[in-house]
């Protein structure tokens, strides 16, 4: 391990999983319940303060549970280790953090890899609160600074909402004004969600990647008592804490509210001094430079304690730059372990994140006085090709959803752009001596996947409902300009000596069966706004692929334009095609969800295309 130790780590890529539909503050009792039926006196008064606006919960109105903990985990996980461009059997460290998980034992990093199925890894469960989430960042972070690891994957989970049914108090009588408000006041502060982040030794060669700098953790518990606790007991000897498991019987232990989760609301404030008072002395020690941070990611559960944050800084004379610092709290609430993965992974999608920024990560736990700062600098791709990474569309400025979408598309264009340069026979065509059994080859397998193209696009034409008119009006349009593609695949055959039964009479390969299969499917579900990505993938190839096959193999092969119709009209047309998906994006039917679905459909169609062209073999 000579030599590894002080090697660089980069965060390759994050992954955040928020369970069903966002919740409004409106809605939370409808999901958590009413105790015996009577709304919450508390819950007005602590989200008129927390500044929360909807959060997610793994919970259906009938309070019961959609997902495990160690699932929504393993689905960040997943969603971290995909956008990296790596497979989950890759994995050679897992650390996994949570408050709860769903099981008492084993460990929770234990059960999340039971849920990724892959084969043997070293995992480390980490468990706490909010803090626990830089401790698995840590863990995996030194792992692979020492070299004893490649790919470290750092996880963290939260489904608190379980605790917060309604039927849990009313178990123990209480009344619904009779709830103590250190209770109460966290069901309107926590909600449920997951996190990951991919660490590597080096950058992601296709988008940006945050290097850490450093990562400064450290326990005040020596010092402080406990400020959030989960089977405490009323103790008989002053501040000692009493376990619930010193309790007669598990019953007698829930009836008393042992299991209750609760916080000490007294001590917050010191817990945020103690977090000043740390940053002040990264400051005196020269590891910090507020000046030079440009965005600071703060967790924090309440807007009252993002103001009460500043003030605190103002007394101790340091710098307040308010303007850079980023937060999701109003729309995904506290999180907490998972905070700091699903606060960076929404960072790495802002349109204004750039190579050389620095990011301030800042973590104060209120578990027993946890304190995590982690510096990272955003560094692009060390090695990109020229013009490899040109996206095929630009989304319009002025709207940091689709700049957000702009910017996530352009990552996935650029390592399919990559990949598919190397596949073989797009390496030949595009070689100084192209073949032109190659070039047949390429038409004849193009258009056994081409012919149903048109089909697919109607079948999602059909599939918008009568709310989407105008989007499957423009659907159908599209489908009228693309059906008569596979004839001028099948004349640019015949015309380098093809013959036409041979081309009609062929059969789709494995990657093409693989690309028709998964485009129907998308096709048939309702309101398939998701094949915008597949549309961008496809048409980004014609746009930024075929006019440079076109070019290149006139000149080598010295080909007509009559045997090169194909190629020639999508590099002419495919643009047009592109507007008309950037049209769609700004008729303000996009939210959240809709542009992760995007990304997604565009980085599965990339896979399939590319298989389709792997598959290829000289005919």
């Amino acid at each position: 391990m000579s030599g590894t130790q002080d090697r660089p780590v980069y965060l390759t890529a994050l992954g955040a999983f928020f369970p069903g539909k966002p919740v409004s503050n409106a809605e939370m009792e409808d999901y958590l319940g009413r105790i015996h039926g009577r709304p919450s006196k508390w819950r007005k008064r602590v989200l008129e303060k927390n500044g929360i606006r909807t959060r997610h919960y793994a919970i259906d109105r009938r309070q019961r549970s959609l997902f495990r903990n160690s699932e929504m985990a393993a689905l960040a996980v997943r969603g971290a280790v995909e956008r990296a461009g790596l497979e989950a059997s890759e994995i050679d460290f897992l650390a996994a953090a949570t408050t709860q998980g769903d099981l008492l034992v084993p460990g929770f990093a234990s059960m999340v890899h039971g849920e990724l199925a892959t084969p043997p890894v070293e995992v480390a469960s980490l468990h706490g609160v909010c803090g626990s989430g830089v401790a698995a960042l840590q863990a995996a972070h030194l792992q692979v600074k020492a070299g004893a690891k490649r790919v470290a994957v750092a996880c963290a989970s939260e489904f608190p909402s379980r605790l917060f049914k309604a039927s849990r108090y009313e178990s123990q009588g209480c009344a619904a004004d009779e709830l103590a408000f250190d209770t109460e006041f966290l069901r309107w502060m926590l909600s449920d969600g997951a996190g990951a982040a991919v660490l590597a030794p080096e950058p992601s060669p296709h988008g940006l990647s945050l290097r850490v700098e450093w990562i400064d953790l450290r326990s005040h518990a020596g010092e402080q008592p406990v400020c959030m606790t989960a089977g405490a007991s009323p103790g008989e000897d002053g501040d000692a804490v009493r376990s619930w498991l010193d309790e007669p019987s598990f019953a007698s232990a829930a009836s008393i509210g042992a299991i209750n989760l609760k916080q000490d609301v007294r001590q917050l404030d010191g817990i945020l001094r103690l977090g000043v008072e740390r940053y002040r002395a990264l400051i005196a020690a020269g590891r910090l430079d507020p000046d030079t941070v440009d965005w600071v990611v703060c967790h924090y559960s309440s807007e009252l304690f993002r103001s009460r944050i500043f003030a605190l800084m103002r007394e101790e004379g340091l710098p307040v730059h308010e303007d850079r610092w980023f937060s999701n709290l109003a729309t995904r609430g506290n999180v907490g372990s998972a905070s700091s993965f699903v606060l960076l992974e929404e960072l790495m999608r802002h349109p204004k994140l750039a190579a050389g920024q620095q990011v301030l990560l800042m973590v104060p736990e209120s578990g027993r006085s946890l304190l995590g700062f982690v510096l990272f600098r955003v560094v692009g791709p060390e090695r990109v090709r020229k013009g490899e990474t040109q996206s095929p569309v630009e989304l319009p400025a002025g709207d940091d959803r689709l700049q957000r979408l702009g910017a996530e598309l352009a990552a996935v264009w650029a390592d399919y752009q990559r990949s598919v340069l190397e596949v073989p026979i797009v390496r030949r065509l595009l070689g100084s001596s192209p073949g032109l059994d190659d070039y047949r080859t390429l038409l004849f397998g193009l258009r056994q996947q081409v012919v149903e193209g048109a089909r697919w696009i109607a079948r999602a034409a059909s599939s918008f409902d009568s709310q989407a008119l105008e989007l499957r009006s423009m659907v159908l349009a599209h489908a009228r300009d693309e059906h008569r593609d596979y004839e001028m695949l099948e004349t640019d055959f015949v015309a380098v000596g093809g013959e036409l039964p041979a081309i009609r009479g062929g059969e789709k390969n494995a990657g093409s069966e693989a690309l028709s299969a998964w485009m129907f499917q998308q096709a048939s579900r309702p309101n398939p706004l998701d094949l915008l990505g597949a549309m961008f993938i496809i048409e980004g190839t014609g746009r930024l692929l075929a006019g440079r096959l076109s070019a290149h193999l006139a000149e080598r092969l010295a080909l007509a334009p009559d045997q090169l119709r194909f190629l020639t009209h999508h590099a002419e047309h495919d643009g047009g095609h592109l507007d008309k998906l950037v049209a769609i994006l700004r008729a303000g039917v996009l939210d959240d969800a809709g542009a992760a679905a995007i990304v997604r459909t565009a980085r599965i169609t990339a896979r399939l295309y590319r298989l389709q062209l792997e598959e290829l073999a000289a005919c």
